[in-house]
């Protein structure tokens, strides 16, 4: 009878124990369980596991669906939302125009200041005056037309005080940047018969798809509609840098495939803003070399193809006016190709010459219309003539 007593009471004992731990198990089970963050994937499993292991239940897929749901919510999560941005006004560009273009060009204007204000202008000086102007890029012809005039005008004024030395020089600057010039970029068709159709062109390095992309918010911030062409399908990013700038101010940007024909790509452009109803097409055409006959054949089949859908009303040449003389070559040879209406000269804030605006006009006809002062996404303005002259000066 003991014997039965003390075999339940070691029973009991021993169910205790067991139960005991069955709880403390399922205590640190609990306890490992990881964050969804810190659990391994289908993937995981299955190197772990072999290729071929599958959970019974058929819960594999399951895991697999899952998994590639968690993934998709992250990309979704990280992908940066695009806002849009609001270009600034054209008439804040021009104070910026006027004091940068002042301390880029300043030293011009204040050498044949200084020059111009001795009480004897002898041959030697009139030869200094020269130099000035043909460093600053000024050009031969224009360089010799003033120094004639300046010449004639201080002859008749005798006594010259500092003040009527530079209004003399402001008046026979302003003579040569020509103010009657038409500086409008025509972004607008009259008739409001379809999109105005700019092209821009220029050589590689010139800053001409930046320029394009900057043009659009200066057109943006005057109450324009644009679409982008990006037809410069010879240089991989250049579609890329174009549709970023377009985003970034709400325009639509229609582009090819990489090594595509830019006339097509240029034609789907403009039949695009039609369909859209746009006020301008905007088309950044190939970085073309100018020592290249193949490449400026086709910017003139650019130009042919577009106008199958309507006149092309303005074509941009950009110069980089850090090139000086070297601008000048280009734009002799873009202008045989295409009919150049205006120039927009890039980094003009720089090391530029002022004088290359009066040169490039004298050589193609055309005036400046827009000129770039920095690297700021609204440093590119309409090109005012008085205030550049006035920033030569110091006025």
């Amino acid at each position: 009878m003991l014997t039965v007593i003390l075999g339940v009471i070691a029973g009991v004992l021993f169910a205790s124990l067991v139960a005991a731990l069955v709880v403390r198990g399922g205590k640190k089970r609990a306890a490992r369980v990881l964050p969804p963050d810190e659990r391994r994937s289908p993937d995981d499993l299955r190197l772990k596991l072999g290729e071929d292991a599958t959970p019974e239940n058929g819960s594999a897929g399951a895991l697999v669906e899952a998994a590639d749901q968690i993934t998709v919510d992250v990309e979704q999560a990280e992908k940066p939302r695009i806002v849009l941005e609001a270009p600034e006004p054209t008439a804040g560009r021009l104070v910026r125009l006027r004091s940068r273009l002042a301390r880029s060009n300043g030293a011009v204007g204040k050498g044949l200041l200084s020059l111009l204000s001795r009480d004897k202008l002898d041959e030697d000086t009139w030869e200094e005056i020269e130099e000035v102007l043909l460093t600053s890029d000024l050009g031969i012809g224009p360089t010799q037309e003033l120094v004639e005039a300046l010449r004639t005008r201080t002859r008749v004024l005798g006594t010259r005080t500092p003040e009527e030395v530079r209004e003399l020089l402001r008046e026979e600057l302003l003579k040569l940047v020509d103010p009657s010039m038409d500086r409008t970029v025509r972004s607008l068709r009259e008739d409001g018969e379809g999109p105005a159709v700019v092209l821009v062109a220029g050589v590689n390095g010139v800053g001409k798809t930046t320029t394009t992309g900057k043009l659009a918010r200066v057109l943006i911030a005057d109450g324009r509609t644009v679409v982008l062409g990006a037809a410069d399908t010879f240089r991989a990013a250049a579609a890329d840098q174009l549709e970023t700038w377009g985003d970034r101010v709400g325009a639509i940007t229609i582009r090819g495939a990489e090594g595509a024909d830019p006339a097509s790509v240029a034609f789907e452009a403009v039949r695009r803003a039609k369909e859209l109803g746009v006020d301008t097409a905007l088309i950044d055409t190939a970085g073309r070399l100018h020592t290249k006959t193949g490449l400026m054949d086709e910017l003139g089949k650019v130009k042919r193809v577009v106008e199958k859908q309507g006149p092309v009303d303005e074509v941009l040449l950009v110069l980089d006016a850090t090139t000086g003389q070297n601008g000048l070559v280009q734009a002799r040879v873009f202008r045989e190709v295409v009919d150049i209406t205006g120039i927009a000269l890039t980094k003009l804030d720089g090391t530029a010459k002022g004088g290359i605006v009066i040169a490039v006009q004298r050589e193609l006809g055309v005036p400046v219309k827009l000129v770039g002062l920095g690297e700021g996404a609204d440093d590119l303005a309409p090109f005012d003539p008085v205030a550049f002259v006035d920033a030569l000066v110091g006025s």
